[in-house]
């Protein structure tokens, strides 16, 4: 089924807003006590789970485009998935959450600059004007003006967890659209759960889980109750979503489409963590959209049939990935 532009955008807003609530709700489960390990373990393994029957169900007579895609969907699970969110945790024990943060959301400004490498095509000045607005906006909405450190390894930490973010929008995109984004996702997660699991096995990222009571919105609930939200919303509806998205939408506008979890999980957290956003936050959401639509016109611009139109990342048709 074909979706208009249009309903790739409200896809794409659905999937961020959905990556958007993991971490207050992630966070409840830190300040009982869990590890990150845990948190991403449970959360990884899962989302692999529910996704396991619906996968099965679409891989009736599929089989051969597993095969011819297997390469593809090992890379996406072990670095999009489950490395991304290991180098995030480890910037996140070096360094403030907002840094950390800001560090893996240059993915968007790292893809601009892949696609113009690898096009030998410079992108034009709108996309140019999108990308510093939406990075000033960032910049205000994690509210970077106060007590901050920088630790070396952690920034190194960061940038790899961007590398790996800009490496989910590109194959998201890429991927053959024989493929169900289902698919796409539920692969994924079985292989980001086998490298989750050794790195825990290897206490690379040791696993840690205690099973009491969180506190969300002011009120007491079960610890099953974050698991959920993280494996049902911010792991597979948020995944899926953003797979069809980028195919819809192309990598490029995806990834600056997703800088609005930033606002929604600044939403999140004042909602659930009762963590009010500043006035400096909301202006920041706002040059953020700005910066999404300033990209997306762009994009339009650049269509097929568009006089003196440049080509950066149109999502159909796309180039599959190498195969195995």
């Amino acid at each position: 089924m074909t979706l208009r532009p249009a309903a790739g955008l409200w896809i794409a807003l659905v999937s961020a807003a959905s990556f958007g609530v993991s971490g207050p709700f992630a966070k409840s489960l830190l300040e009982i006590g869990w590890s990150p390990g845990a948190a991403v373990g449970l959360r990884i393994g899962g989302a692999a789970l529910v996704l396991l029957v619906p996968v099965l169900l679409a891989l009736r007579g599929r089989w051969s485009t597993v095969r011819g895609n297997a390469l593809t969907v090992a890379i996406y699970g072990a670095t999009a998935i489950a490395l991304c969110q290991l180098f995030y945790f480890n910037a996140v024990q070096r360094m403030s959450v907002g840094v950390s943060l800001l560090l893996e959301y240059l993915a968007p400004v790292l893809l601009v600059g892949f696609l113009w490498l690898t096009s030998r095509r410079a992108p034009r000045l709108l996309t140019i004007v999108g990308s510093i607005t939406a990075i000033l906006g960032l910049l205000l909405v994690l509210d970077l003006a106060g007590d901050t450190r920088l630790d070396p390894v952690g920034v190194l930490f960061g940038l790899a967890a961007a590398v790996c973010l800009v490496v989910f929008f590109l194959m998201s995109a890429r991927v053959d659209e024989s493929l169900p984004p289902i698919v796409m996702a539920g692969g994924g997660m079985l292989v980001a759960s086998a490298v989750i699991l050794v790195l825990g096995l290897t206490n690379i990222m040791p696993f840690q889980f205690v099973f009491t009571d969180v506190q969300l919105a002011g009120r007491t609930y079960s610890w099953f109750v974050p698991v959920a939200v993280l494996v049902l919303v911010a792991t597979v509806a948020a995944y899926v979503t953003g797979i069809f998205a980028a195919q819809r939408l192309g990598s490029k506008v995806a990834s600056f489409v997703a800088l609005t979890e930033v606002m929604f999980a600044v939403l999140a957290a004042w909602l659930i963590l009762g963590e009010l956003p500043a006035v400096v936050q909301l202006m920041g959401g706002l040059l953020i959209v700005a910066g999404v639509i300033c990209v997306r016109l762009d994009e339009l611009r650049s269509a097929p049939g568009h006089e003196d139109a440049v080509v950066l990342d149109q999502p159909h048709p796309v180039e599959p990935l190498p195969r195995v």
